[in-house]
């Protein structure tokens, strides 16, 4: 069997994009959501392919450092535009730390409106 499994978590910041012509290169926010997702075939002892409190502690350890920030300032948007989709390759990355034997980050999708989002896979 192959298994799938997701934890979301929110944060509000905010940024502005550069290089683009448009409202977006102003200072605006967001009510970012992020959703992270795990793949694998093989469940551990206690019936799990990963613990999604162990999920949740990442993402907020994350989360803690996006959140109530002004993203062109932080590493790695200060030299990286703060697109959403930087920002969901940005999370993955920080995700691949936290694999497990039988648990493998698969994508991250990242809402900056409940109509617009971005996803990215491996």
């Amino acid at each position: 069997m192959k298994y799938k499994l997701s934890g979301t978590r929110s944060f509000s910041s905010a940024h502005c994009l550069r290089e683009y012509k448009g409202r977006c290169e102003n200072l605006h926010g967001h009510n970012w959501k992020i959703r992270a997702a795990f793949y694998g075939t093989e469940l551990d002892d206690t019936g799990m392919l990963i613990d999604f409190t162990y999920i949740k502690m990442h993402l907020n350890e994350i989360i803690n450092y996006l959140d109530h920030k002004f993203l062109n300032e932080i590493v790695p948007f200060d030299r990286v535009n703060p697109t959403a989709e930087n920002i969901a390759a940005f999370v993955l990355g920080r995700l691949k730390d936290i694999e497990t034997k039988n648990a493998k980050v698969c994508e991250v999708e990242v809402w900056e409106s409940e109509s617009s989002s971005v996803v990215v896979s491996i």
